[in-house]
């Protein structure tokens, strides 16, 4: 029998969501292949280049988008390059892998339009004022930074609707368990089904 494909699964949100969190707990649990994206943002401490992301210059990275074989999506963000390489992800699906890209909501539109097989998953915080308290303590950018992010980030959940499924990270034990559902649930859906699977089971 031919090796089903993986599933590929988008985790998005507000910049100081907890995505990364959420995702560290997830690969705990889950088997899958975690896309490193490319970034032209400065490494923040304990960030490891080829581990958190690549991290690129910015002539690197526009020159990978002007030769238009390099990314799935990518996106500019806060004044910052992100995106995702094709390559790997296609050849992790391809081996019936399941996909995790954790990314920006511009780039998560992306590629919701290149590949409708996405399953698009928003990272919901418990409020604006606690989102902003995440990013104030994680002390890594000015409050002009912050309040930028802020500003993106009440656009960013309004577009909630627009996608598959909506976790809301008030715990991040829920968040995970209720990711790890959605796997579940996506791994049974009836729009997997082959042709050879149904033929298989009706001949017996």
């Amino acid at each position: 029998m031919a090796q089903k494909r993986g599933l590929l699964l988008v985790m998005t949100g507000a910049s100081g969501v907890g995505k990364g969190t959420i995702r560290q707990e997830l690969e705990k649990i889950e088997d899958y292949h975690y896309s490193i994206s490319w970034t032209t943002r400065e490494s923040r401490p304990g960030e490891e280049h080829g581990v958190h992301y690549f991290f690129k210059t910015r002539d690197e990275f526009e020159s990978e988008i002007h030769s238009g074989l390099g990314f799935l999506e990518h996106a500019e963000f806060v004044g910052n390059y992100y995106g995702t390489p094709r390559a790997a992800v296609e050849e992790q699906l391809q081996m019936g892998r399941n996909v995790l890209l954790e990314i920006e909501v511009q780039g998560a539109m992306q590629v919701k339009q290149a590949m409708p097989e996405a399953i698009l998953i928003f990272i919901m915080p418990p409020s604006l004022t606690e989102l902003k308290n995440r990013l104030v303590g994680r002390a890594t950018e000015s409050l002009e930074k912050i309040e930028k992010r802020l500003a993106k980030a009440r656009s960013e959940i309004l577009m909630a609707h627009e996608f598959k499924y909506c976790v809301l990270n008030d715990d991040v034990s829920r968040a995970v368990e209720d990711i790890r559902a959605i796997i579940r649930a996506e791994r049974l859906s009836a729009l997997r089904l082959t042709e050879e699977e149904l033929e298989v089971i009706v001949q017996q």
